[in-house]
């Protein structure tokens, strides 16, 4: 098949989409470094020097990935109607579990979030990491709003306290709950080493649920003027 360069801003958005769509596949199959811009190119059809019209790096393609990824993730978070009823921490433990188990259904948005310190944030421009970082701080910003429907003892800064530290546990808990095929053998041959496996969704929700009550127990030892005893 001939290629045919791209001439039109819709034409481009297509092939940019083309590109997207071909990555996200291969991240349900194989994990981030696993999926080569060699590989991504022979499956979306075109040469690599083609792939790279449209994005600087393979990073690149990747951070674009991550930032639908969050997007799609928020999205379904503000469906989810908060329960009224309950004490602040039942209301904190109920959102640490659906933060938990929201993520768990997104292995793609995990795999992401957990290389993009060490892997997707390398090999980038400083304009493409102006702009990465520039979505990221808006899809925080939605997050802390979607924790204070749920929770607003917390404020604006307990929010982003709290969605930043369960954002860091769900990048090193993913990594830690994806063990090697030796690994699965030891916890399948040793019922004592299988009870040192971790579970991504329970660290998540306990770092969560623990972080959430940490932080209304301090608000709660504030005087008036926001200062600490």
């Amino acid at each position: 098949m001939t290629f045919q360069r791209a001439r039109t801003d819709e034409q481009r958005s297509q092939r940019r989409r083309q590109i997207l769509d071909t990555a996200a596949g291969m991240l349900i199959e194989m994990p981030v470094a696993k999926l080569s811009l060699n590989e991504l190119s022979r499956r979306a059809g075109l040469a690599k020097a083609n792939v790279l019209r449209y994005f600087e790096s393979r990073e690149a393609v990747l951070l674009d990935l991550l930032d639908t990824e969050v997007r799609d993730w928020i999205t379904e978070l503000e469906r989810v109607r908060p329960s009224g009823g309950g004490t602040e921490r039942e209301r904190g433990d109920r959102l640490a579990d659906l933060l938990a188990t929201s993520m768990a259904r997104r292995p793609v948005l995990c795999d992401l979030l957990s290389a993009q310190g060490a892997v997707l944030e390398h090999n980038i421009s400083t304009e493409l990491g102006i702009r990465h970082k520039r979505a990221a701080r808006r899809s925080l910003q939605d997050l802390v709003r979607i924790v204070l429907r749920h929770v607003p003892e917390l404020g604006a800064a307990g929010a982003a306290a709290l969605m930043e530290s369960t954002l860091l546990m769900a990048m090193t808990a993913w990594q830690c709950t994806r063990p090697s095929d030796a690994m699965l053998a030891a916890y399948t041959s040793d019922p004592e080493l299988a009870s040192m496996r971790l579970d991504f969704t329970d660290l998540v929700r306990r770092t969560a649920a623990v972080t959430t009550s940490g932080l209304l127990a301090r608000s709660d030892t504030r005087d008036d003027t926001g200062s600490a005893p």
